[in-house]
């Protein structure tokens, strides 16, 4: 399962946790403007925004799990199992569909124009890759926006909260924090009763009730409350940290989540973009440092993917 999130400081950033029990083989890559997009129903895209992402390669084509483009508008995508329906009619398949927009839209308002003609279809990328089924967070510096193609048709939500996990549908998921309103950073006063001398007895207690377990509407509630309230200098550095501080909330240790079989999920990796620079942050499970990739340190005009396999291995700073 995953989590996904925003952040704004000076600059404004979006990322997401990656959760679960095997790897892809996932990489840091970046599509340059003048790399061919060959989409199976819409032809070809040969030029478009530069895209830098966390994406599977496979047959030289880069199947991104969440990316921003070099105009700042970023999306993820995220399970949505048993929700997820798709059409038979050509237009777009859903591995196609972050490039699709990423490449076409600088900012969330005009991926909204193009939403209005789409259509997410079925088709699988191959054989062996089984369809995904998904929903997507898409976010700029202004705007917050959650797609999902569902039986009635494709939907497309505000998202006040700037958050996403997995199931249920994101209006049912917004809904849910009706019953976490009283809920505080603060510490409660007695309104239980003025019949008994009720007193706090730890720091943190205003947020008795936050949900502490793995499951999606849990996940989605926990790193609300932990965003809204999040505080932080305007640094790169501070805002950085506190936002993998933020994500860190619902990261998922080996063990805790069983899917049988001996195999467990876990946070694989955590991704934060700043989109208003074009750099993209990771760690992942074996390796909690923080690794940065600059869009614009490469040449983000020309024709060929440029990949960057993940760093694994703890990296242990020995002070003395």
């Amino acid at each position: 399962m995953c989590t996904a999130a925003t952040y704004k400081t000076k600059n404004s950033y979006f990322g997401r946790t990656l959760d679960y029990e095997f790897s892809y083989g996932d990489e840091v890559t970046i599509t340059p403007a003048h790399f061919p997009f060959h989409f199976r129903h819409q032809g070809e895209m040969n030029t478009h925004y530069a895209l830098i992402g966390m994406a599977c390669v496979i047959d030289n084509t880069p199947l991104y799990y969440d990316a921003m483009n070099e105009k700042g508008l970023g999306m993820a995508g995220l399970n949505f199992v048993g929700n997820a329906v798709y059409r038979k009619k050509d237009n777009i398949a859903q591995f196609e569909f972050i490039p699709w927009i990423l490449g076409q839209c600088a900012n969330v308002k005009e991926a909204k124009e193009k939403l209005t003609t789409l259509n997410l279809t079925d088709t699988p990328f191959s054989e062996k890759l089984p369809i995904a089924q998904l929903h997507w967070i898409l976010a700029d510096k202004d705007e917050c926006i959650v797609v999902e193609a569902v039986k009635e048709g494709l939907k497309i939500y505000d998202n006040p909260v700037g958050v996403l996990t997995n199931n249920p549908p994101f209006d049912e998921q917004l809904f849910h924090l009706n019953n976490y309103m009283a809920l505080s950073p603060k510490q409660p006063t007695n309104t239980f009763s003025d019949k008994l001398n009720l007193t706090t007895y730890s720091r943190g207690m205003g947020a008795l009730g936050l949900p502490g377990d793995l499951s999606s509407q849990s996940r989605f509630v926990r790193v609300a409350f932990t965003k809204l309230n999040s505080v932080s200098d305007d640094s790169e550095n501070a805002s950085v940290s506190q936002f993998f501080h933020i994500l860190g909330s619902v990261d998922q240790q080996r063990g805790c989540c069983d899917v049988g079989d001996e195999k467990y999920e876990i946070t694989l990796y955590t991704s934060c973009c700043n989109l208003d620079q074009g750099i993209y942050y990771y760690n992942t499970y074996e390796n909690h440092q923080i690794t940065a990739v600059h869009l614009h340190h490469e040449d983000i005009n020309g024709d060929q993917l440029v990949r960057f396999p993940l760093i694994y291995g703890e990296q242990i700073h020995m002070q003395n």
